[in-house]
């Protein structure tokens, strides 16, 4: 192994080392309690969901964007540093299993044979395509599959599931999600204006924008401007899409197993990480048609803030002078590979 190879995962050891805050043997750990960070999650997220009544950005990218604030303005100690870390992984975890509720079979069946295929096809080019883009591009491994599975499967909720099995930089993660809400807002002026000019119907219209926009609730703005015709088919096929996250994932977690070295020694993803599991049974259960409406309701509503606390703190570990340095090729990532996934989902809608 080259000396270039030993330093980067000595570097790479010593990250993981701090982000977990390892004690040193023999010493009582200080700060290890995660409740002080916690407590400051709680009240960062509180702060993006108020912001998000007054502007119409992604809760999720809001928390994220506080994150980064506090801990590049100096307000994140060491002390809150396990509490963020914990939201992070943990929470996150907990969040994806809750979107299975959202969930349901039968609806996903009754979309059709050829709708499902649609959905699969542009799922499957757009994570390929933008995978070789990357490398094109000069980004890293890491880098262009978080990115790939934001834009081919359900935006920020996806980036976050594909970090927990892919071992990149919480700057890969804050690039991600950055793309993501930058890309699919522009979605919302650009695919409207295109409904008539390209002479489809409502419902043709909606399983495009579910099929191409990448966060459910800009899928919800962008069908919504032609009406509940519109908006329904859009909810469902986007939703479909989410279900291609797990098996997604257990894929991403199997390549990392396999890759002929690993960024850090011993550290090696699970099969099938256990949070797909608890997502794949959440959605058995929201399929049988045993959770009433209310539980779901409450149950999204926690899914939105668990997913809110992982983004901030995220976004606590991210240091924006690095982010902004490596940004250029990122864009280009996200316009070619948002490009790729309307054209391939809508010359598929033509020919159905």
């Amino acid at each position: 192994m080259s000396t270039c190879g030993r330093d980067g995962y000595r570097r790479a050891g010593l990250r993981r080392r701090l982000e977990t805050v390892e004690p040193i043997p023999g010493e009582k750990p200080a700060h290890s309690s995660v409740w002080p960070g916690l407590a400051f999650v709680a009240a960062g997220v509180a702060v993006a969901f108020a912001v998000n009544h007054t502007v119409p950005v992604s809760v999720l990218m809001i928390a994220l964007a506080l994150g980064a604030v506090a801990t590049n303005t100096g307000m994140v100690g060491a002390a809150l540093r396990p509490g963020l870390a914990f939201a992070a992984r943990q929470l996150l975890r907990t969040g994806v299993v809750l979107l299975g509720l959202q969930l349901a079979l039968p609806e996903v069946l009754a979309l059709g044979p050829r709708v499902l295929t649609l959905v699969i096809v542009s799922v499957a080019v757009t994570y390929a395509g933008t995978l070789v883009m990357g490398r094109a591009l000069g980004l890293s491994a890491e880098r262009s599959l978080l990115i790939a599975t934001g834009f081919s499967i359900c935006g920020a909720s996806a980036v976050a599931a594909a970090r927990s099995v892919v071992n990149s930089d919480d700057e890969d993660v804050a690039t991600g999600i950055a793309l993501v809400t930058i890309f699919g807002t522009l979605s919302i002026v650009i695919m409207p204006a295109l409904y008539m000019p390209l002479g489809l119907d409502p419902t043709s219209f909606g399983i495009w924008a579910g099929a191409s926009v990448h966060e459910v609730a800009q899928v919800v703005a962008v069908a919504g401007t032609v009406g509940a015709s519109a908006l329904a088919p859009a909810v469902v096929v986007k939703l479909t899409r989410v279900v291609l996250l797990a098996p997604l994932v257990a894929g991403m977690s199997l390549w990392q197993r396999r890759r002929a070295g690993q960024p850090v020694p011993g550290w090696r993803p699970p099969i099938v990480p256990v949070f797909v599991l608890g997502f794949l049974l959440a959605m058995a259960v929201r399929s049988a048609d045993v959770v009433p409406g209310g539980l779901l309701e409450l149950a999204a509503t926690a899914q939105t803030m668990l997913l809110a606390a992982a983004m901030f703190g995220m976004g606590a570990a991210v240091h924006l002078r690095t982010l902004i340095r490596g940004g250029g090729p990122s864009l280009l990532l996200g316009l070619l590979s948002t490009l790729l996934i309307s054209t391939v989902s809508g010359a598929g809608l033509m020919l159905l």
